[in-house]
């Protein structure tokens, strides 16, 4: 019994010593010069990098409307494709839409977002709604836009909302007729678009100020 003890009592006292020694060593890292910290002992450039990372604001806004894919039986399986219909705007009255089809998902969008860059047109805008009531149609699609107070927001679904938001109104009051097909959708609420009259230019044409015009 009296050996037992013996043996705890040194293997007690080998741990306490071995501890002992793990403080002596902490202490003389953390008075010596010799060790650095992490962040120190990185290069300069790297923290330069993180730096520099910031968001970059997109010139458009950028909403997929439709997504669709297609599937082609062949000899050794099926061969996908997809087909992207995208709506992009400045929000400041600059709007335009595009259809891209690729193998690729993001080609698709890709593609689609390129030829809606090449085909923006003008969206007048007048105190946050559209200037006057308007149908557009496009094959069995029709779509009514009517211009609506501060605060009402814009009631449309789909396609209709995609456009108007990116365009950057803020009320609008829409109901879409007919055909429910996105893409007839998108062509109709462009129509309308075509057809919107803007205040700077009927009075141009009719050679009369914003003042006289209005009333």
């Amino acid at each position: 019994m009296a050996h037992a003890k013996d043996n705890k009592e040194t293997e007690n006292s080998i741990n306490v010593k071995s501890l002992d020694d793990v403080n002596i060593d902490n202490d003389n890292d953390s008075d010596g010069d010799v060790s650095t910290s992490y962040e120190d002992s990185r290069p300069e450039g790297r923290k330069g990098r993180r730096r520099e990372r910031e968001p970059i604001e997109k010139e458009f806004v950028e909403k997929l409307v439709k997504l669709n894919r297609t599937a082609k039986v062949v000899k050794g399986g099926r061969r996908f494709s997809f087909s992207a219909l995208t709506v992009i705007g400045d929000k400041k009255g600059r709007v335009g839409f595009g259809f891209g089809k690729a193998n690729d998902v993001s080609e698709a969008i890709r593609k689609s977002i390129e030829k809606a860059k090449r085909n923006m047109i003008y969206l007048p805008i007048k105190n946050g709604t559209i200037p006057h009531e308007v149908i557009g149609l496009f094959k069995s699609s029709r779509v009514l836009l009517k211009p609506a107070c501060s605060g009402t927001g814009i009631i449309a679904g789909g396609p209709v909302r995609a456009i108007m938001e990116a365009g950057g109104i803020t009320d609008v009051l829409s109901k879409s007729i007919g055909s429910s097909n996105q893409y007839n959708v998108v062509k109709a609420t462009f129509d309308c678009i075509s057809k919107l009259m803007d205040a700077r230019t009927v009075s141009r044409n009719r050679g009369k100020s914003l003042s006289e015009l209005w009333g």
